[in-house]
């Protein structure tokens, strides 16, 4: 039997209390600015933008809120929308989680055609500084998913499968040997953990997941009851994040005059193929529409926006009037 690894991985890089404390999902949203902030200061310099120096800490700066912004309202949206018409404060609630990807593209959208036009440069091509350099977002936003514990993948007997804890949170828990989980929590009881509610295994901090991070009793008694899982996480990291940002770099550096809208397009195709594949591996949460995941579902429209894009470029060409050489 394979001894697969026990997620106990802390959501905190430095915690202060119970709940607050710096996070690395924090972490991955400061640094998804901070690169984007200087990989598109050395487009601006090479002539590969339209924008100028002193526009870009404005227009990194209030894209990061539009991007927070969007991904929280398109998580409400998309999945989350009965709750949140029921009780629309929950949207200010980011430390409980639940971001959408599509929602955060969505608003990228429309706060680069905001921005075109208040900087008087092309959308497009606003449009692809920004899709080049989102994919590294995407990679530390799922990183920091995995060191989360959460959005884990399906079953699966790879060698290199986890074990994740947050899986007791799952309404109908089953364990690989048909345990349930009042199973699990009369194991549980003979530790003599002391809970702060009612149901611990499904309150927000449960003492359960808390415990599995470096209790060994803990550890040992989950390791009995967890399904091993593919860490799903990581594979969006490498397909959504790091592949696809090579590939538009790739681009944007072997073809610096390439016409507006190209980049954009292939970013919206790449992102969606890869988020449809990533879907296969990961267990799907949030329900089917049709035979699709939710994701797969709306990355289908992506695809189709990506083509609308690189046909425009032919249909309307435009390239950079920088006058920086290349």
């Amino acid at each position: 039997m394979i001894g697969y690894y026990l997620h106990d991985l802390s959501p905190f890089i430095v915690r202060f209390s119970e709940s607050i404390g710096l996070r690395w999902y924090g972490l991955a949203y400061v640094a998804a600015f901070v690169v984007a902030y200087l990989l598109i200061k050395r487009f601006v310099s090479l002539g590969y933008s339209e924008l100028k120096k002193n526009q870009l800490q404005d227009f990194i700066t209030y894209g990061a809120i539009s991007t927070m912004a969007g991904g929280r309202l398109g998580y409400m949206f998309l999945y989350n929308l009965d709750e949140f018409l029921n009780n629309p404060l929950i949207f200010f609630k980011f430390l409980d989680g639940g971001m959408a990807s599509h929602g955060g593209i969505f608003a990228l959208v429309l706060y680069t055609y905001y921005c075109s036009k208040r900087y008087k440069v092309g959308w497009r091509g606003i449009g692809d500084d920004l899709c080049t350099v989102a994919p590294l977002g995407l990679f530390f936003g799922r990183m920091a998913n995995f060191i989360n514990g959460e959005l884990y993948g399906r079953k699966s007997n790879v060698p290199w499968a986890v074990k994740f804890p947050e899986e007791i949170r799952e309404p109908n828990f089953i364990s690989p040997e048909n345990l349930s989980r009042s199973d699990l929590r009369n194991s549980l009881s003979q530790l003599n953990l002391e809970y702060n509610s009612s149901n611990p295994l499904i309150g927000e901090n449960s003492v359960i997941i808390e415990a599995s991070r470096e209790n060994e009793n803990v550890q040992n008694i989950l390791n009995e009851y967890l399904n091993a899982r593919h860490p799903s996480q990581i594979y969006q990291a490498l397909l959504e994040g790091l592949i696809l940002f090579i590939i538009l770099m790739v681009i944007r550096y072997k073809a610096p005059k390439l016409r507006h809208g190209i980049l954009t397009g292939t970013f919206f195709i790449g992102y969606a193929i890869f988020r449809i594949i990533g879907e296969f591996f990961r267990e799907p949460s949030d329900g089917y529409i049709g035979n699709l995941t939710r994701g797969q579902f709306f990355s289908t429209f992506m695809i189709l926006i990506g083509i609308i894009f690189v046909a425009s470029a032919f249909i309307w060409p435009r390239r950079n009037k920088s006058e920086s050489k290349l």
